[in-house]
């Protein structure tokens, strides 16, 4: 997977989120667990002394990962550039530290013959790895199994590096049951991302030929069926947003207080008919 990985497979995500200048469809969620886990893995190496392509891997990838987000905070979220930019870079000093703490921790554990904290601190890694791509099923379900916003090539190259990292293991001489278990559990995640996008495709496919003939892409059509309140079958699932619960919570608020203000005022009930 990434952090033990090819580093490369984040930047075509980036590229493509810089150039739409769009993330809808990519959870910030996924990239800073992603990026969190970078934390354990560079304790992982490091502590364990691997070669230093290995030791790096887990920091570029953590870097990565958080110009990812940040890109989600700016054009998801809106926020502003300078502000975004700076929380990533503060997030990067407290991993960093944390990191560091944890080195000159368990190091002298480790050495000392202890595995058993390196071994934890592998696991919450692969926990966090994994996790990451969880976020990416929500925004597939808002979409009835429609796969925006994830770069393609990005997702193929990250299944690609799972993949033949667990063949690496099959083939060596004693199994890492740890890594084996995580490069599993992320190809299955993936190719459920690949497999809803291509049937959302079949299923789709009259709607979209439909489209083309008329000079209409997909959105184009829902947006159509959206503004005339006709029903379509895929239309984006949508939560109620902030503003939406806040309106809800002011009429309530007022209809309680026009029920108090009509059951407290005189000459009502009983005393009227007097």
């Amino acid at each position: 997977m990434a952090p033990q990985g090819d580093i490369p497979v984040l930047i075509p995500q980036i590229w493509t989120n810089w150039r739409s200048k769009k993330t809808d469809g990519l959870p910030g969620i996924m990239m800073f667990l992603w990026a969190l886990c970078g934390v354990p893995f560079g304790t992982y190496a490091i502590a364990q002394n691997f070669n230093i392509p290995l030791q790096v891997q887990p920091q570029a990838f953590m870097c990565l990962c958080l110009i990812s987000w940040a890109q989600t905070l700016i054009y998801h979220n809106k926020w502003p550039t300078w502000k975004a930019s700076i929380l990533a870079l503060a997030t990067a000093l407290i991993f960093a530290g944390a990191e560091t703490a944890l080195i000159l921790t368990l190091r002298p554990l480790y050495d000392a013959g202890n595995e058993v904290p390196i071994l934890v601190v592998g696991i919450f890694a692969a926990i966090f790895l994994a996790a990451g791509l969880l976020p990416p099923y929500r925004e597939i379900w808002k979409r009835k199994g429609r796969v925006v916003g994830i770069n393609w090539v990005f997702l193929a190259m990250d299944w690609s590096g799972a993949f033949f990292s667990l063949l690496a293991l099959v083939v060596q001489n004693t199994f890492d049951i740890l890594g084996g278990v995580l490069y599993i559990i992320c190809c299955l995640l993936e190719i459920g991302i690949f497999l809803s996008h291509v049937i959302w495709r079949i299923r789709t496919r009259t709607i979209r030929k439909e489209g083309v003939a008329q000079g209409k892409i997909f959105d184009d059509i829902a947006a159509e069926h959206e503004e005339q309140g006709i029903p379509f079958k895929f239309a984006e699932r949508k939560g109620r947003t902030h503003a939406d619960r806040k309106s809800g919570a002011e009429e309530t608020g007022e209809d309680s207080e026009k029920s108090a203000g009509t059951s407290g005022t005189p000459g009502n009930g009983v005393q009227a008919d007097a």
